[in-house]
């Protein structure tokens, strides 16, 4: 997070730097070369993507990696921070259907330790997963909860209570592979609406066993346009200690029909979705947080008194 005020910048060198660590997922919709090539979606996905620490993009179309250099190029002379990122193969049970997911990450702020593609176990000759999840391992330094490994999902509508369930043996196998249940799921879903009923939660079993958490509630849209209100997008944490290390009500989308007083054809342009954000705690926002009120009203009553003293200018 970037601090803009003056008086807010000049306070900062007296408690600390301002931060938060923000992890947002979007289904980008179609992103390939073409898409790529347009300005405006560019721009507006550009400005989507700076504002976080990590973004995992989802519906990629782009094997030959020119459309992802293009936006992390943009990144790079948009944004103060510098972008990496890291991409699967393409997935998908036929080659028409082949996406892949994208991390998009700050170099500054958090390092990539590790990655797996989970390989699906066939069930009756067919893949539980439309496309398998691409699991990587980030160690934030600057964070509470420090290391965590993200593990997102694009389901195919019709599969989604099978795909969301199989979730959990995804769970289990990162768990024994990297010793590891500082875990959170994020992506399109589909989980809501039509394709997941409050009876098909007992089928899942994020949702039936102990220890995960569903950010986004059923009740929110992360859907583009008037017709539907639907919680297709999703964030899940795995534990208490994530639990935890997650700044309370940050968990939501990001309308930026609203927030860039974008039109709904320039909207669609980008995508049929909203992002979805979480921010994680801080270890310096976490130190600040009990003494920060008292001895930010004493630095501002010093500021006050010594502008008052200052020698007033004229322009001439």
């Amino acid at each position: 997070m970037s601090c803009h005020s003056p008086l807010l910048l000049l306070l900062l060198g007296i408690f600390g730097p301002c931060s938060a660590f923000k992890i947002c997922a979007f289904n980008v919709q179609n992103f390939d070369e073409a898409k790529s090539a347009n300005f405006r979606v560019m721009h507006t996905l550009t400005r989507i993507v700076s504002r976080c620490d990590i973004c995992v993009l989802q519906e990629v179309k782009d094997t030959r990696g020119n459309a992802i250099k293009t936006l992390v190029g943009t990144l790079n002379r948009y944004d103060n921070h510098h972008y990496k990122y890291v991409a699967s193969g393409g997935l998908g049970r036929t080659p028409e259907d082949q996406e892949q997911y994208v991390y998009l990450y700050r170099n500054e702020t958090v390092e990539l330790t590790d990655q797996y593609q989970y390989a699906d176990k066939k069930e009756g000759g067919v893949d539980a997963f439309s496309r398998d999840p691409f699991v990587v391992r980030f160690q934030a330094k600057e964070t509470v909860i420090g290391d965590f490994a993200l593990i997102p999902l694009h389901t195919a509508a019709s599969d989604a209570i099978k795909e969301i369930d199989k979730l959990y043996d995804v769970f289990e196998e990162i768990k024994m592979k990297w010793n590891t249940e500082n875990v959170m799921f994020l992506g399109a879903f589909n989980a809501g609406c039509g394709h997941m009923t409050r009876q098909d939660k007992a089928d899942i079993r994020l949702f039936s066993k102990p220890g995960f958490f569903w950010l986004i509630r059923d009740q929110v849209d992360t859907i583009v346009g008037d017709t539907t209100s639907c919680a297709y997008d999703r964030i899940v944490v795995h534990g208490q200690p994530f639990l935890k290390a997650i700044k309370p009500y940050s968990a939501q989308v990001f309308n930026i029909a609203n927030e860039y007083k974008l039109s709904m054809g320039r909207v669609l342009e980008v995508s049929d979705h909203f992002p979805i954000e979480v921010e994680l705690k801080t270890k310096s926002s976490g130190q600040l947080q009990a003494p920060v009120q008292p001895l930010l009203l004493i630095a501002l009553s010093v500021i006050t008194s010594v502008l008052h003293i200052l020698p007033s200018t004229s322009m001439v």
